[in-house]
């Protein structure tokens, strides 16, 4: 059996994803069960669409239990956070070396927190692989699908 892939979290996105899965094990599944049981108690299955809909809603609700547990099983906590060099868990302010003026701030998180909306990236990003290890005042060179840019590293936080 192959050794299954650490997923890095910082805490905060370790504590939600146990609440989810709390809420998930002691909320949902019993109110999915007992769904399932009421809709069967209406008769005919084979033409039963409440109780299709709780059937498929049960199927929902164990792939995730099952996807989060496996996350829980493989977690490794990101809490070491240095401002050295960026790593997981630092925020970082870049500038763009082709427009000095545009600058972004990220978040470096692991693939399962990134949330691009919140500016939180996937350390598997093609920015964070370039960031990770370098210090502050270094640019670095990032490849992207459309081509490989230059990017400064302001802050680290």
């Amino acid at each position: 059996m192959s050794e299954r892939k650490k997923v890095f979290l910082t805490q905060e996105g370790y504590d939600e994803i146990k609440e989810e899965l709390e809420n998930l094990i002691n909320v949902k599944r019993p109110e999915n069960i007992i769904a399932i049981k009421e809709a069967r108690a209406l008769g005919d299955l084979s033409e039963n669409a409440d109780y299709d809909a709780a059937r498929n809603e049960q199927a929902e609700i164990e792939a995730r239990i099952k996807k989060l547990e496996a996350i829980v099983e493989n977690v490794e906590i990101i809490d070491e956070v240095t401002t050295d060099e960026v790593g997981l868990g630092n925020t970082v302010k870049i500038s763009y070396i082709d427009d000095e003026d545009d600058e972004d701030e990220y978040k470096i998180v692991g693939s399962q927190e990134a949330d691009p909306f919140e500016s939180k990236i996937s350390n598997e990003s093609p920015i964070a692989k370039a960031l990770l290890g370098h210090k502050v005042g270094d640019v670095v060179s990032v490849e992207s699908p459309n081509g490989s840019y230059e990017i400064k590293i302001v802050e680290i936080g």
